[in-house]
């Protein structure tokens, strides 16, 4: 790539049109690039300078239109650190005065009064307005973990939150997100954490303190996933996506034998416990504080 072209997808963060890149090549050139994959097609006359990601896309996007795109849903939720789904397409407001069509991988959304803010520079639907309107189509454990998620990134509050689903009563899903708020907590440390405790609420179990912690014997701190303190017993969730390997395998055993050595009684959880035996795993734990309980 001679350096007229590098210069130009240098100085526009790594995109550039079809008209711009002939400008200082050829169209023979462009395939030649194309083919050896050191440029990639990203939007309808668009393209990135090697593998395209988020940001990358969203700016080939600004290039097209001429102005900054806004995103929403799940991409805003992304660029305020929590979005729990991990989702590959971008979602975006239409910009006044253009007609964005969506695309594969490209949500456009035609919406008006939405409230922005600023995530990482770009325009954005505001974060708690985010949070609501994404928690509002989700499935209701997926619902808790957007709104444990967003307290978690310090961008919300229950008071925002509050506000945001006020202002979008009457949509699909937003009552549902208004029973789920008095349950939200920005201690949840992962979106199955959240689905573990509303499991064990709507089993009727008492509400677990998150993240309790407790010093055992050699001084070390340690944090429990969820703790009922007065009755000693603990659960913690265990995920391959976090514990892997025989270092963390080493860890975990360290961490129960320390709080078993400190009267813990400690329940172990793993995703199967959550979605497919939620009713077992009420019962495993409810017996444990029933037993502290009495003796």
């Amino acid at each position: 790539m001679h350096a007229e072209l590098a210069a130009l997808f240098n100085n526009q963060h790594g995109v550039a049109t079809t008209a711009q890149i002939i400008a200082v090549t050829n169209r023979r050139h462009l395939d030649m690039l194309l083919d050896c994959t050191a440029v990639e097609r990203i939007w309808h006359g668009v393209y990135s300078l090697g593998p395209a990601d988020t940001e990358r896309r969203i700016r080939g996007l600004d290039l097209s239109c001429g102005e900054e795109i806004a995103v929403c849903l799940d991409t805003a939720a992304l660029f305020y650190g929590f979005d729990t789904e991990g989702r590959a397409d971008l979602h975006v407001l239409n910009p006044s005065g253009h007609q964005l069509r969506p695309a594969p991988g490209l949500v456009v959304h035609r919406r008006t009064g939405v409230p922005l803010a600023s995530a990482s520079g770009r325009p954005a639907s505001a974060p708690a307005w985010t949070a609501v309107e994404v928690a509002r189509t989700r499935t209701r454990p997926r619902a808790l973990a957007t709104l444990d998620a967003a307290l978690r990134s310090g961008r919300c509050d229950p008071a925002a939150l509050s506000a945001a689903i006020f202002a979008q009563a009457g949509r699909r899903g937003v009552v549902n997100v208004r029973q789920l708020l008095p349950l939200a907590d920005g201690r949840a440390e992962s979106p199955m954490e959240s689905e573990a405790r509303l499991v064990m609420i709507d089993g009727g179990l008492p509400t677990p303190v998150l993240q309790h912690e407790v010093v055992d014997a050699r001084g070390r701190l340690r944090r429990l996933d969820f703790a009922w303190p007065e009755q000693w017993v603990a659960a913690e969730y265990d995920s391959d996506e976090w514990h892997a390997g025989a270092d963390a395998l080493r860890r975990d055993r360290e961490k129960l034998a320390a709080l078993q050595d400190l009267g813990w009684m400690v329940v172990p959880i793993v995703a199967d416990d959550v979605r497919r035996r939620p009713q077992l795993l009420v019962n495993r734990i409810g017996s444990h504080l029933s037993r502290a309980r009495v003796s």
